[in-house]
């Protein structure tokens, strides 16, 4: 085993569980900094007996974030959340990635990989792509060779994109095209948005990579698959962005939102890599598909189960 230990900032998250199993099959110690220790239990039958650990850590207190890296060689922030509810961007996509990264630089640790977003701008419009961006910077300053990692959306079986819209499209009879669908993804999959951290720790080059799948799609297009997949006919409903954004108003005051303001705002923008960016390739990955990818969990969706015959669109 590598006798090398990394402290993984946010490892029970979505990314964070394929992250960890990752270093785990590449032989790493992981410690696992989280806010709730115990809800992250189930990622130590991912490694050796002792190999996973974990330790409570809230990135908004400096103090608690030097103290979940003490003794680690590297260092993975993967913090970040999609609505504010009890913590704000502010205090974890822009301060908290400040203070892991300060610390990380303090300690002396030797490598820091940073998870960013595609449409991270400092003058956005959407307030969780400013505090991305705030997050960036705070990063370069403290720790100018930690490699920042910027995905377009994640997918894959627990998905927070693909598996909302397949939920809806079970329990509603029209789905909501925001500003008429006509926004772009290039949705990538999670494991090789874990394998890319794991390239990532070797390089510590300073630059930054943005991630995405092997095709782009419009958020239409992106609906219509998954409608597909699950043997659904539904109905395609354009919803114009300020209508959207009155709807958001009062949705986002729910428990887990359907939809923020905030949200609305980043859909404004297209979510694709940048032409000139350094990518999946530049890492030695090759891009996994959506098709590939989706029938092993939208299968849950359908309305007879796995075997079902899928009826002709």
């Amino acid at each position: 085993m590598n006798t090398q230990l990394v402290t993984v900032f946010g490892g029970s998250g979505f990314l964070g569980r394929h992250t960890v199993r990752a270093l785990a099959r590449a032989g790493w110690r992981i410690k696992v900094a989280t806010r709730h220790p115990a809800r992250a239990f189930f990622l130590r039958p991912l490694g050796t007996v002792g190999q996973i650990d974990f330790v409570k850590c809230d990135v908004s207190e400096p103090e608690s974030v030097a103290r979940a890296m003490m003794g680690a060689d590297a260092v993975i922030n993967l913090t970040g959340i999609l609505f504010q509810k009890g913590q704000t961007f502010e205090d974890v996509q822009s301060e908290g990635a400040a203070h892991i990264a300060q610390a990380a630089a303090a300690a002396g640790i030797s490598a820091l990989v940073h998870i960013s977003a595609i449409g991270a701008d400092l003058n956005g419009e959407a307030e969780y792509a400013v505090t991305k961006a705030e997050g960036e910077k705070a990063v370069r300053e403290a720790f100018p060779n930690a490699v920042i990692l910027r995905p377009s959306i994640i997918f894959g079986p627990e998905d927070g994109f693909f598996n909302k819209f397949a939920g809806m499209a079970r329990l509603l009879p029209a789905l909501p095209l925001v500003g008429g669908g006509h926004t772009r993804f290039q949705p990538v999959f999670v494991g090789d948005v874990a394998q890319a951290i794991l390239a990532a720790l070797g390089k510590q080059d300073g630059r930054t990579y943005e991630l995405g799948g092997p095709a782009t799609y419009s958020f239409k297009e992106l609906l219509q698959l998954i409608l597909r997949e699950t043997g659904r006919k539904r109905l395609l409903v354009p919803l114009p962005f300020g209508l959207a954004t009155l709807k958001a108003a009062f949705l986002q005051l729910l428990p887990n939102p359907i939809l923020t303001i905030d949200q609305v705002r980043l859909l404004k923008k297209d979510n694709v890599v940048a032409p000139t960016a350094a990518g999946l390739a530049d890492l030695g990955i090759t891009p996994t598909s959506v098709e590939a990818v989706i029938p092993s969990y939208l299968w849950r969706y359908r309305a007879k189960g796995e075997y079902a015959a899928l009826p002709v669109q």
